[in-house]
């Protein structure tokens, strides 16, 4: 029986991972799940699989939650050294991290550095802390699994051959709502719009970041750590269709591809089953009915955003913890109504050359930049 610990299981990520441990009852049992605010569907998801923790990480609702709303078989914990906690338990085998954003390190780096398998679904891990992440798994022989559909699929396409066969990875993006439009089209896009995405269905944050391409510049630096390639060994294409999630090119002109209907719970399943693979939850591909794939190279004019993360898997060190949280402030800042949309590339671009950039960090300067870059994007006009 693997014992899982969800970290964000009432987000998008959390939401499907409990579908797959549902399905899967004689092998995976839920032991910890966490949200931040949403303490009811927590409680809710506490009464169907009644785990022996669930963490509320904003300890100022203590004094107002229900706690006879959740199951009298859970622990109900408060605060963010809590999430650390059971992400680290030893009656945890499994940690999966889909806390959005660079909240999510901490219970990250809690559960590699007590050696668990962790699958991660929140790219910003990677992105803040890539080489100090990859040197902990490593020396605490922890497994990292990704759960990106994107990160999965090169995952199950490297098992084709050998790293030094490698020549590089196609990372395929949908282009998100606006793929086709010109720079001077972008200037008037409204939140309402840059949420209503395609193909999947996210938070707004990860949405926002679809339509901006950023979410492709994160992967791009992820995939850099997590496959340990160098930036040229990855390339990005737009691929409307969302069927094939990635590729990897070998030296001898082979491109391996995994191929499925878009649904998260694939690749969380395949993380949460590895190496095995079993019957799960997800549409499988209809090869009775004609249908097309279509690729396309990205417009990086309209979309600079895809630039920045070539640029800073490129330059490493600082940098990539200055992107991500420059980002999630200048979302932020969209969604309030308070930037334009293209201005969140501008001023993230803004605040990553103004950094004073170190190319070998340790954590704590990495979390010092990531308070300076929130503070120099509320003060961008």
């Amino acid at each position: 029986m693997k014992r899982i610990a969800v970290l964000g299981s009432t987000g998008s990520i959390g939401t499907s991972t409990l579908d797959v441990i549902a399905a899967h009852p004689e092998e995976m049992q839920l032991t910890a799940i966490t949200a931040h605010n949403s303490w009811d569907l927590l409680a809710q998801q506490s009464q169907q699989f009644q785990p022996r923790w669930s963490v509320l990480s904003n300890a100022a609702l203590k004094s107002t939650v229900s706690t006879d709303a959740f199951s009298d078989s859970t622990e109900l914990l408060f605060g963010e050294d809590q999430i650390e906690r059971v992400a680290s338990s030893d009656e945890v085998d499994i940690v999966i991290c889909g806390i959005v954003g660079a909240a999510g390190l901490k219970g990250a780096w809690a559960a590699i550095e007590a050696g668990k398998t962790v699958g991660i679904a929140n790219k910003e891990t990677l992105v803040v802390a890539g080489p100090l992440i990859m040197d902990l798994a490593a020396r605490n022989n922890a497994t990292l699994l990704p759960v990106d559909s994107e990160h999965n699929a090169i995952f199950q396409a490297l098992q084709a051959g050998r790293p030094q066969e490698v020549k590089r990875v196609i990372l395929t993006a949908s282009g998100g709502p606006f793929r086709g439009a010109t720079l001077s089209e972008l200037e008037h896009v409204t939140p309402e719009s840059a949420l209503a995405h395609p193909t999947w269905e996210m938070g707004p944050k990860i949405t926002i970041d679809s339509a901006t391409m950023m979410n492709k510049a994160l992967e791009i630096i992820e995939a850099k750590w997590l496959f340990n390639l160098s930036a040229e060994q990855i390339s990005v294409v737009v691929h409307p269709q969302s069927i094939v999630h990635s590729m990897v090119e070998f030296v001898d002109g082979s491109v391996v591809a995994q191929l499925s209907p878009p649904d998260m719970r694939l690749p969380i399943q395949y993380a949460l089953t590895y190496p095995d693979r079993k019957a799960g939850l997800n549409t499988p591909m209809d090869w009775s009915q004609a249908f097309g794939l279509t690729f396309e190279p990205p417009d990086l004019e309209a979309f600079p955003a895809l630039r920045l993360g070539f640029e800073v898997a490129e330059k490493g060190g600082t940098c990539g913890a200055v992107l991500n949280a420059a980002n999630e402030a200048a979302v932020e800042r969209f969604l309030a109504g308070e930037f334009r949309f293209c201005d969140i590339a501008t001023s993230c671009q803004q605040v990553l050359e103004s950094h004073q950039f170190d190319p070998d960090p340790d954590l704590e300067e990495l979390f010092l930049l990531d308070g300076w870059a929130r503070k120099e994007i509320k003060k961008w006009k």
